[in-house]
């Protein structure tokens, strides 16, 4: 009796500790972040390669870490850029495989399949004459090239579309200035079902106010929204970072200031957590910058 409950008792023990692994694993980070890291104090993000004297902003990573996707301006265009990681360092950023650069292209999202979200002012046709932004993708190939853009139609209207984050289970969240905001933009999701994505749903009045809301950042649970709204009331000044929680009811809680560890006098927008959550990224200062979550529990909850 006492060799079976031996028996038991390491199989339990072998469980947890499998279970334990499994939890870790799965927060390990296959990205060779630069050093120092930031822990309390926002930095700048590989000044030099993707913190340069020109405007730069966004962050993504691709899922196995070796590329970081960012945006910058040049000569009154967006264009999205790219460093790799290679022989122990950050190379200088190129211009990515897909961009074209007629036209403006921002604000990479990676999905874990690789499916690479940005938005552009890339007309959907030859017919196509309104010079708004809409969101598209392009997917990884096998060859290492990518798929011509798609556009993202069943969210995308005649107004402009931009900055899309995309939750485990494809909903995808986005800003817009289309006809029906509270303000002059809003957040909205479109939800994803049997391959087939739902009309776009204004957040409400939690998230979304008579000023201006856009570049929302969905937990990949949907357990909490980051996003940037401007000149509220208890502003820092300009735009600033905010959060929202999913209550269980799947509302929205109303929506609070970051605080003065990210949000400054100037705009602070463009919010990206790591897959690991150990850092949140965003964009001020016509730089990216970066900063431990630990400083935002709330996150890694």
């Amino acid at each position: 009796m006492l060799g079976s409950l031996t028996k038991v008792f390491i199989l339990i023990v072998t469980a947890c500790l499998a279970i334990q692994c499994s939890k870790t694993e799965s927060h390990t980070s296959s990205i060779q972040y630069p050093n120092p890291t930031p822990d309390s104090v926002a930095k700048r993000f590989l000044p030099g390669i993707v913190s340069s004297d020109s405007l730069d902003f966004n962050a993504a990573f691709s899922p196995d870490g070796k590329r970081f996707y960012f945006s910058r301006s040049k000569k009154g265009n967006w264009l999205i850029y790219m460093t790799e990681w290679k022989a122990g360092s950050w190379t200088s950023p190129v211009l990515a495989p897909f961009t074209e650069t007629q036209y403006s292209q921002a604000d990479p999202f990676i999905t874990d399949n690789g499916t690479l979200y940005y938005i552009s002012n890339r007309p959907k046709n030859s017919r196509d004459t309104i010079p708004d932004h809409d969101i598209w993708f392009v997917s990884p190939e096998t060859d290492g090239s990518w798929s011509e853009p798609v556009n993202l139609a069943a969210v995308n209207s005649d107004s402009t579309e931009y900055y899309v984050s995309v939750a485990f289970n494809g909903n995808v969240y986005f800003a817009s200035n289309r006809e029906g905001t509270l303000g002059s933009h809003d957040i909205y999701v479109s939800r994803y079902s049997d391959g087939q994505y739902s009309a776009p749903e204004n957040l409400g009045t939690t998230v979304n106010s008579k000023q201006m809301e856009h570049d929302p950042m969905i937990a990949p649970n949907e357990a909490y929204l980051i996003f940037t709204s401007v000149d509220r009331e208890d502003s820092h000044g300009s735009g600033d970072l905010y959060y929202s929680l999913r209550s269980g009811d799947g509302k929205w809680t109303q929506a609070v200031n970051m605080g003065e560890k990210v949000n400054t006098t100037t705009y602070e927008y463009c919010s990206f957590i790591t897959k690991d959550q150990q850092y949140l990224f965003f964009s001020s200062d016509f730089d990216v910058k970066w900063i431990s979550t630990k400083q935002f529990p709330w996150i890694q909850e």
